[in-house]
């Protein structure tokens, strides 16, 4: 199996019958899922689109993205699933002139934003939407409905090749303008059976897809894996309100449950009481296996709620540009504090500044090679040089150490690193002290330049509701904790901290308020 198109394939073929894709209103086996798709892929070549061809995808969890995403494959052109929580027109205008996309599958919600952002992005031709079922009246909006029109009719095979791009993903832009992450069909095909292979599923496992699709970690650890296994996918448009996921959960009989750190943090605190009694031994009565990723998962949270629930969380590690899995442990040999060892097909290595390899136990930054590491970023090759070792490693910009069993341990991301008078404090570290504290519901770990040129660190913190904890009796609480070196100097109690889609904070915008507030007080 090369190619998204035999992944389909395979599905429709192998699969049980009535097996496939369910939401609250839908149960669509994967044998109708493959002839929608070649529907849809059928009126896209009416429509003029052919193989290259980028078209984005700014749409919730639904078996939409789904069969657009598949529709552009059979056709060897090309998906940009954009982050739909971007309202920015210009940001938005800027990725789909990056990509050069002709046009958009969406939904209304978002029609305003892309209205505007169309106005600075006159290649878009089309722009196709799933919950209308007649035209808006302007020029280049049409029902996605139309797509269906129609039978599945031969076309000329297109030709695809594991080699071919399947999808550009942008990064989240955290050092400049979003760069657009090429991965081919054999970095996404690979990346499956690698997963697989490593945690043992299969084809009677039933996953829950709660993340969003146009995220790397879910389109393919729950999409990509439940296709290649012919098992079902419940598909959840949001993570919130959880009552809509937990249903269902609780109709799919969910076995394989892949959240991020912040969504088991709920979990557990949730977890006692009646409620949570119901919780656990009605929605997660099935679930046999927990995945977290997409950021570092603490030791409290992560004994909190396998405590509750009697079910074990596999952490596991990757990028947008490694399509995403490079680490994960294992069922049957976890080991406490890691992120596993790498998949098949795939190496890590350690290396410090001069990337130079270190040995068992030494920090520096994480490398990866192998099958699941990325084309390149879309016409930016001088970024894609910068972003690989002189020997073709790709670096990740976080810092780690292997131990002697190849276990990988993650420390910090590399610009999240504080320096104090020479020593380094890893964020990461910090906030997992501070998440021992019962009265903490969330805290955020930043370096703050002092007036010396050097860093101090900064904490914010969400406390639990109810909580009587005050700056000063936190103070308190760190200096009992802490080495005077990695003591938080500062800590501001927040209501919130800012989030992406995934609920990962974005300690960027943290830093920017930060220096804005800081800019004010001088002036």
């Amino acid at each position: 199996m090369k190619t998204l198109n035999e992944l389909l394939d395979y599905a429709a073929q192998n699969s049980r019958p009535g097996i496939g894709l369910l939401t609250e209103t839908e149960n669509l086996p994967y044998t109708e899922l493959k002839n929608r798709i070649l529907t849809i892929a059928s009126n896209f070549e009416r429509n003029g689109i052919k193989k290259g061809d980028r078209i984005a995808i700014i749409h919730r969890n639904s078996p939409v993205f789904i069969e657009a995403y598949f529709a552009l494959s059979r056709l060897g052109a090309i998906a940009v699933p954009i982050n739909y929580m971007i309202h920015n027109p210009e940001e938005l205008s800027y990725m789909l002139n990056d990509c050069g996309a002709v046009g958009i599958v969406t939904q209304k919600e978002f029609i305003k934003g892309l209205r505007e952002a169309m106005k600075f992005s006159e290649k878009i031709e089309f722009l196709w939407i799933s919950d209308e079922d007649k035209s808006t009246g302007l020029e280049k909006e049409l029902p996605f409905s139309n797509l269906l029109q129609g039978h599945p009719e031969a076309f000329d095979p297109v030709s695809v090749s594991e080699e071919d791009v399947a999808v550009i993903l942008y990064t989240s832009g955290t050092t400049g303008k979003p760069k657009g992450v090429m991965l081919t069909h054999k970095n996404l095909i690979t990346n499956t059976e690698g997963g697989i292979a490593r945690l043992n599923l299969f084809p009677h496992d039933s996953s829950l897809a709660i993340l969003p699709m146009f995220h790397t970690l879910a389109w393919t650890a729950n999409v990509l894996v439940s296709l290649r296994l012919g098992a079902r996918l419940a598909i959840a448009p949001t993570i919130t309100p959880p009552k809509t996921w937990l249903n269902l959960m609780a109709k799919s009989k969910t076995t394989l449950f892949l959240a991020v750190p912040q969504i088991y943090s709920l979990l557990a605190k949730s977890s006692k009481g009646l409620k949570g009694f119901i919780l656990r031994h009605w929605y997660f009565r099935k679930v046999r296996m927990a995945v977290s990723g997409a950021a570092p998962l603490n030791s409290a949270t992560c004994q909190e709620f396998e405590r509750a629930f009697k079910v074990k969380i596999l952490e596991g590690y990757g990028l947008t540009e490694t399509s995403p899995v490079i680490t994960i442990n294992s069922p049957e040999y976890p080991k406490a504090g890691s992120v596993g060892k790498p998949i098949e097909g795939v190496e890590v290595k350690i290396v410090d500044d001069e990337e130079r390899i270190l040995k068992a136990g030494e920090e520096g930054e994480i490398c990866a090679r192998g099958h699941c590491v990325m084309k390149g970023y879309y016409n930016l090759p001088e970024e894609t040089k910068e972003a690989f070792t002189k020997d073709g490693w790709l670096k990740t910009g976080d810092i780690g150490i292997l131990d002697e069993e190849g276990c990988l341990f993650i420390r910090d991301r590399k610009k999240d690193m504080i320096i104090i008078k020479g020593l380094k404090v890893f964020s990461a570290q910090v906030e997992a002290v501070l998440a021992e504290n019962q009265e903490i519901l969330e805290s955020a770990v930043i370096g703050v330049p002092d007036e010396h040129g050097d860093e101090i660190i900064k904490a914010f913190v969400v406390l639990k509701p109810g909580s009587k904890e005050d700056k000063s009796s936190l103070m308190k609480y760190c200096r009992e904790k802490f080495d005077s070196y990695k003591r938080p100097r500062d800590i501001e109690i927040v209501e919130s901290l800012p989030k992406n889609s995934l609920q990962k904070i974005l300690k960027r915008t943290l830093r920017e308020m930060e220096i804005k507030k800081r800019a004010a007080s001088v002036g």
